[in-house]
């Protein structure tokens, strides 16, 4: 399975990309109206500042507290992995 590359540090307050630490808010419900946030500002990414890249670092900050979320971020982690591993196994035919 694959290695987790990003997770909620609760204790510190930060979410953790590969090597990049990001701050967020302690609280459930900080954590959601940021998420959502990020999510809204990231369906207007044609405009100048905001941008496309919100979308999934919304998505991931809200999956740290609302299931549904969680699960199909899950999905789809699952199915990037599987197709990373296809592709690597096909093109070492």
């Amino acid at each position: 399975m694959p290695e987790r590359r990003y997770r909620l540090d609760h204790a510190r307050g930060r979410l953790v990309l590969g090597g990049l630490e990001i701050p967020v808010p302690r609280s459930r419900t900080g954590r959601i109206v940021t998420g959502s946030a990020l999510v809204g500002g990231g369906i207007l990414g044609f405009l100048p500042v905001l941008g496309f890249w919100m979308v999934p670092l919304g998505l991931v900050v809200l999956s740290h507290d609302i299931p549904a979320v969680r699960r199909r971020r899950r999905r789809v982690t699952v199915w990037w992995y599987r197709r990373k591993q296809q592709s690597r196994s096909g093109s070492e035919s």
